[in-house]
């Protein structure tokens, strides 16, 4: 199985300063999937994160710097980069009756599709994906 990270995993791995950078760490040397993923929504959370001054202060990268940053974690041979699975909206469209998603959550719940959809296992340090039903998901306890 490969881990789909979300990009609260993805930025303390980017950032050693981030107060989650430790735990992030040790995930990554003794937990993570022999192949980790992102997808577009994960992509783009990263890059958005590493050029937000009010995420990272003086650390914040310009575009240019965050673009290689992203090309840099998919250069690793273990990295991979993942389109839309078969499957991923009738799960969505199942937890959207079930689950009542509202404001943010859609995104989660999309994350959450995306992994179960593709056979993933979901890594994050967000608690609140563990209410979608069925997804393999590894909480990041801080």
């Amino acid at each position: 199985m490969r881990d789909l990270l979300d990009a609260s995993v993805w930025l303390p791995l980017s950032a050693p300063d981030h107060v989650h950078y430790a735990r992030a760490r040790r995930y990554w040397d003794d937990e993570a999937a022999s192949e980790m993923a992102f997808c577009r929504v994960t992509a783009l959370a990263l890059l958005r994160y590493l050029t937000n001054p009010r995420i990272l202060g003086n650390a914040a990268l310009d575009g240019n710097a965050a673009w290689r940053a992203l090309r840099t974690w998919l250069a690793l041979p273990q990295i991979t980069f993942l389109s839309e699975p078969a499957g991923l909206d009738e799960l969505l469209g199942q937890w959207a009756s079930q689950l009542n998603l509202r404001g943010a959550r859609w995104t989660d719940a999309y994350l959450a599709a995306f992994a179960a959809a593709s056979g993933c296992r979901l890594v994050a340090f967000d608690s609140d994906f563990k209410v979608y039903p069925g997804i393999e998901f590894l909480y990041l306890r801080p």
